[in-house]
């Protein structure tokens, strides 16, 4: 296994050319590592602003040795790469992270929430289904309305439905695709909420302030940051990051997103282990946004206290709503960051402002 830090002019490995991929690479290249991107889409975001680009499926043998022997550490800006990808980097001496169980855990939600539960983290209650007697089964130990949702992949609200009566229960597992799913309790919240946490690989732990959450469709649409929040609701989500972090032995940040209930209560919703949509506001409200933290993390440097200096509103532009750049970049108090994508498909996530106030 390499042996970290990495100095500058050495190659950090990201898997996947999306927006993720490309601030992290912008924010590698500040601190003077080269980066190389695998990717399966040609002329993918990342890959524009990265010093080498592999363009071949996550899979591919000949692709992860290539990336092996380019970058001395390997991180990821999704969580659906394929866990063998990971595996298979591994056993050719690159040093991933987060590593194979974080990406395993979080890629089944029904073992996420199992893995959530262990550690002291709550969750909603929630049962596990395959079959369309098993599903209806599940909602009625529940109780109608559930929301059902596919144990693998899906994002953006994707992959899931209400459940209103036991009896659509087959119905919709049919309707999801027949294949495993978990179904979950509703959460009675007052708002959605999320924290972003980095772990580095001597175990220190960062936590950045609490974000409140504004989605539409199940797709982010804003977040409000630092999010108004008691001492007592704050410190929870801490203990929440810590605790995951911990659990997973993980290196790099983490996203956690959350429920606040009435009084203050939290639980978690769902974890991803990477950076997140909800941090964007980090970039220019805080010392040390999560991409350069993330970075830090993987790469073996020591994290930094990410010390809040303005309030922000993140607004993510969907589709055509990036074409109004003129209007965002002419705003003093607004920061435009733009993703680089060909096409303006209805609902892609094209770019986001960072609308700034004082704290």
């Amino acid at each position: 296994m390499t042996t970290t830090p990495l100095a500058p002019g050495d190659t950090l490995g990201i898997l996947g050319g999306g927006q993720l991929g490309r601030m992290l690479a912008l924010a590698a290249a500040r601190l003077g590592l080269d980066v190389a991107i695998l990717e399966p889409e040609p002329d993918s975001p990342a890959a524009r602003v990265a010093a080498h680009a592999i363009v071949a499926p996550y899979d591919d043998p000949d692709a992860l040795k290539r990336l092996a022997g380019l970058a001395k550490v390997v991180t990821y800006e999704f969580e659906n790469v394929p866990v063998a990808a990971v595996e298979t980097l591994a056993s050719l001496g690159a040093n991933v992270a987060p590593g194979a169980r974080a990406l395993a855990t979080a890629q089944d939600r029904f073992e996420e929430k199992t893995f959530l539960n262990a550690v002291g983290a709550p969750t909603v209650a929630f049962a596990a289904a395959d079959s369309e007697e098993s599903a209806t089964a599940a909602v009625m130990t529940l109780g109608a309305p559930v929301l059902m949702k596919t144990r693998r992949e899906g994002y953006d609200g994707k992959g899931q439905r209400w459940v209103e009566h036991a009896a659509d229960a087959a119905g919709t597992f049919r309707a999801l695709g027949g294949v495993p799913v978990i179904v979950e309790a509703p959460a009675a919240f007052v708002r959605e909420l999320s924290v972003i946490a980095a772990r580095g690989r001597d175990g220190a732990v960062m936590v950045y302030p609490l974000a409140e959450n504004h989605h539409a469709d199940g797709v982010l649409r804003r977040t409000i940051a630092p999010a108004r929040a008691s001492p007592e609701t704050a410190a929870q989500a801490e203990t929440i990051a810590i605790r995951i972090l911990t659990g997973l032995d993980y290196v790099g940040v983490i996203g956690v997103e959350l429920f606040e209930l009435l009084g203050g209560t939290l639980l978690v919703n769902e974890i991803a282990p990477r950076v997140h949509n909800t941090g964007h506001w980090t970039q220019d409200g805080c010392a040390i946004d999560q991409f350069e933290q993330h970075v830090r993390a993987v790469a073996g440097w020591p994290l930094l206290p990410p010390s809040p200096h303005s309030g922000v509103e993140m607004l993510n532009l969907l589709g055509d709503e990036a074409t109004d750049w003129r209007r965002w970049a002419a705003e003093p108090d607004t920061r435009l960051h733009l993703y680089g994508k060909r096409e303006a498909k209805p609902g892609r996530k094209m770019g986001h402002v960072n609308r700034l106030r004082p704290l």
